[in-house]
């Protein structure tokens, strides 16, 4: 069985609500990242109560250096769902080391993992998504590596004390998705 995501929210705040001044909560109806105030600490605002969602937008945190933090959604772009050809290369050139990222926390806490071009209706391009999944799986392999950013191994040490059932970096396996699954 794997993690839920209150369970994600309480290890993640204890690792860096008062370290880095960052929560993690759920509950939104879009993901986003609001930097921290005056009024309060950074928020991760993940969708709903879905595990990937969590790990996604951690993933995006655990990545982001100081300045990118400072901002909303970390300064990132985003196009709606039906982006062009070069929207999407775009948004693939941002999406792939996150996405590496949020494999290796899905497998360290026994949760399921799917690359997701998040664009649904958009043209169909399985050429693309092969290539996103090449790139993400050397990103993922890069990880398993051992080249973890220091709050991301942070978290997985976290996510491996909270999920027993979940595996080791060095267990991991990155298998490149099959195309015909490209859908989402």
């Amino acid at each position: 069985m794997s993690v839920n995501a209150a369970r994600l929210e309480t290890l993640f705040n204890r690792c860096f609500a008062t370290t880095c001044r960052t929560v993690l909560c759920g509950g939104a109806d879009e993901p986003l990242y609001t930097p921290a105030s005056a009024q309060g600490p950074a928020r991760i605002s993940y969708r709903e109560d879905f595990v990937s969602s969590a790990l996604h937008e951690v993933a995006h945190w655990c990545i982001a250096g100081r300045t990118r933090r400072r901002r909303v959604d970390y300064g990132y772009w985003y196009a709606p769902d039906g982006r062009s050809r070069a929207q999407q290369v775009a948004f693939e050139r941002v999406e792939a080391r996150p996405q590496a990222l949020e494999w290796v926390f899905a497998q360290s806490c026994a949760a399921p993992f799917s690359l997701s071009l998040d664009n649904l209706a958009g043209d169909p391009d399985p050429a693309g998504y092969t290539r996103f999944a090449r790139h993400v799986v050397h990103e993922a392999e890069t990880f398993r590596a051992g080249c973890l950013p220091p709050r991301a191994r942070q978290f997985y040490r976290a996510l491996r004390e909270g999920s027993p059932q979940g595996l080791p970096l060095e267990d991991m396996r990155f298998p490149a998705p099959d195309a015909a699954r490209a859908a989402r």
